[in-house]
């Protein structure tokens, strides 16, 4: 686990509400010499010497979470990688603001992956991860061949339901065990629709019956997740070659198909070099999302991956079940203009939490 002050070896410890402010004031503003930090921290009521702000950017220049550049008066400060994944950042707050108002990336940053620390959680974190594993682990124990098909198929309804709602599919939960029990098509509903439950539930069945496929992310395997979420829907495989668009921000994914194969490359080194596995699931959900290698279904692929790799270890998967859309959406677009893993971090861990206390498909 990391040490605030071995940032790039070891996770860090939470910073202190000052240098939180630090952070926020810092990705809001860009470059700041330490005054107009001190200026900045006054005009939020948080009265300082400047002497005690020039040791807290020193600290954090040591930690790896800020950069500085310059000497003497004319130095000045600005965040890095490592201080945007960590700056806590209220996405309800962040997101009332139309996109073209708000202070984030517009965008991609070229640093995000190949600075990212080799984990990314706080100690109490892998403490909530390893308390959940454990909870799944004994649930999953000794479960009978009729209870574990019956844990396996509620599971596949609850994610194929929801994880197609986030994307905007009205099939109600109802809807969709009735599809993938009973093979009925919901009244009302297109056929792209239901061919998107479906395709959740082939993807399921497929990294549920491949794990060896997922013991590293590549582009192989993220290519083929795609295809199988998006058969028969009209969408174009394989790394787009054209520019897209994400409702709802300003931030412009790479539009350049070299440029996208880069990223991919970037990720999964990013995601193959950590040792943390809950850390790696969480950065392909966010990493493909952000990259958006194809020209539709990113973010279910990005969900699946995730699902495969924690499932290749022998981890509870994600149903996504009890999550709001819309902080689910809000967290994403945090990830996309400001690098912040926080908000979307807590979804994860809960949702992560969650599976392990509502289901047990056997070990």
């Amino acid at each position: 686990m990391i040490r605030l002050e071995h940032i790039n070896d070891t996770i860090m410890q939470q910073l202190s509400q000052k240098k939180q402010k630090i952070l926020s004031i810092l990705a809001k503003n860009g470059k700041m010499q330490s005054s107009a930090i001190r200026d900045a921290l006054s005009k939020e009521k948080e009265s300082v010497a400047l002497v005690t702000v020039k040791r807290a950017l020193s600290e954090m220049v040591g930690a790896g979470v800020i950069i500085e550049a310059g000497g003497g008066r004319s130095t000045i400060y600005e965040i890095g990688v490592s201080g945007r994944l960590f700056t806590e950042i209220n996405a309800k707050d962040y997101c009332t603001v139309e996109p073209d108002k708000r202070y984030g990336l517009s965008r991609y940053n070229f640093d995000l992956f190949s600075k990212i620390p080799a984990d990314i959680f706080y100690d109490e974190d892998q403490e909530r991860f390893e308390a959940a594993t454990k909870t799944y682990k004994q649930r999953s124990q000794n479960v009978t061949p009729v209870t574990q098909k019956k844990e396996l198929e509620r599971l596949i309804i609850e994610l194929s339901w929801k994880s197609s709602k986030i994307e905007g599919n009205t099939y109600s939960l109802l809807e969709t065990e009735k599809l993938i029990l009973e093979n009925k098509k919901a009244e009302g509903r297109s056929e792209n629709e239901t061919q998107m439950i479906l395709n959740h539930k082939d993807a399921f069945d497929f990294i549920r019956q491949n794990p060896q496929e997922f013991s590293t992310l590549n582009r192989a395997n993220i290519e083929r997740l795609h295809s199988i979420l998006v058969k028969d829907m009209g969408v174009g495989l394989g790394l787009r070659k054209a520019p897209v668009g994400i409702t709802g921000t300003k931030y412009q994914p790479l539009d350049n198909i070299y440029q996208i194969e880069e990223a991919i490359v970037a990720l999964s080194g990013a995601i193959n070099r950590m040792e943390n596995i809950y850390a790696k699931a969480l950065l392909a959900v966010l990493g493909i999302s952000y990259v958006q290698p194809f020209e539709d279904g990113n973010k279910r692929t990005s969900r699946l991956m995730a699902n495969a790799l924690l499932l290749a270890n022998g981890l509870a998967p994600l149903s996504y079940r009890s999550v709001d859309e819309t902080d689910y959406r809000q967290a994403m677009i945090v990830f996309y203009e400001l690098n912040s893993i926080v908000p979307f971090k807590e979804i994860f861990l809960g949702q992560y939490e969650f599976s392990a206390n509502n289901y047990a498909l056997g070990i």
